[in-house]
């Protein structure tokens, strides 16, 4: 099947994503919903979803997993779909449909995904549309990864999700790629072959999801030598994800965050790295430890680890 190197890092993140979500939905809801579009060929993603869905097959009984598919670029999927779905518990019923993204709204009405959980998954070269996201919305249960051609985070939000996150990738090239060692390498710094493809968003209305999709653009990043640029501020250098990373860049950005918005706890300036940089969760907490170690920012208590609740006051 031909593959290139954004198809590979999309699958890895989405088979990443939906292994998060799968247990956590079946936890809460005796039904769920994944949609999966994509505006051309889906690159093996569409099977890899189902053999997730099939490694959960002892939470799935007794529950109802459906799972649309919308990929016209694919001809070969109902091929190549078919021996995995003979697989897959009686409880799983998959969906392949005609059409692109520009489905999905029908399709999702039509599944009854309506009050359950819906994980979609959009691969879009164009602009987004608000009935797109609208539907992937589900009233209040949706989440939805996204790649666009370009930022999306407005118009998430005004669909009806809180919480955005939003990176822009940067893959190495083959040339750029032969530089570097083949498995959990990246491009040097100032490697010129790197590629943008667009932007990663993921909408949602949970801080775990949020900080679950970080945790893995940065595992599937650091596999497959990606770096990521904040696609708000295009004029900053990508971060470097493999390995420790340079927290001085963020330790400035919270920095800046406190001086603007006044003293914060914890738990917001984890959702504000999470939202409006391109680092982790746990970044933030070091990030805030070396503020204190500098004088630069006071926490409530004298010693160890930073709490959620605890407020950091920026001393100047």
């Amino acid at each position: 099947m031909p593959t290139n190197r954004t198809t590979d890092f999309l699958r890895e993140l989405l088979v990443r994503q939906v292994t998060t979500w799968l247990p956590a939905a079946l936890h809460r809801s005796r039904r769920a919903t994944i949609a999966l579009a994509w505006a051309g060929a889906d690159g093996g993603a569409a099977e890899a979803v189902l053999r997730v869905v099939a490694g959960h097959a002892a939470q799935v009984r007794g529950r109802q997993v459906t799972v649309l598919v919308l990929a016209d670029g694919a001809a070969d999927l109902p091929a190549r779909l078919g021996p995995i779905e003979a697989e897959l518990p009686a409880e799983v019923t998959v969906h392949l449909l005609p059409g692109g993204p520009d489905r999905l709204p029908v399709a999702v009405k039509a599944a009854g995904a309506a009050g359950s959980p819906l994980f979609c998954f959009l691969d879009l070269p164009g602009e987004v549309s608000p009935q797109l996201l609208g539907a992937a919305a589900n009233g209040r249960t949706g989440e939805v990864l996204l790649h666009a051609g370009d930022v999306a985070r407005a118009a998430l939000i005004a669909a009806g999700f809180p919480l955005v996150a939003e990176v822009a990738p940067v893959l190495p090239t083959d040339a750029a790629a032969g530089a570097t060692a083949p498995a959990g390498g990246t491009a040097p710094a100032g490697t010129t072959d790197d590629a943008a493809v667009g932007v990663v968003a993921f909408g949602s209305r949970s801080d775990r999801s949020l900080e679950a999709v970080r945790d893995a653009l940065w595992t599937v990043g650091a596999d497959l030598g990606v770096r990521y640029r904040d696609p708000a501020d295009p004029t900053v250098p990508p971060v470097d994800v493999a390995g420790d990373p340079a927290l001085e860049p963020l330790a400035g950005k919270l920095l800046a965050e406190l001086r603007r918005g006044g003293p914060r706890p914890v738990t917001e300036l984890r959702r504000h790295t999470l939202t409006a940089t391109v680092y982790r969760a746990a970044d933030a907490n070091r990030a805030l430890a070396n503020l204190v170690e500098a004088g630069d920012v006071r926490r409530e208590r004298d010693t160890g680890r930073l709490a959620g609740d605890e407020i950091i006051t920026p001393t100047r």
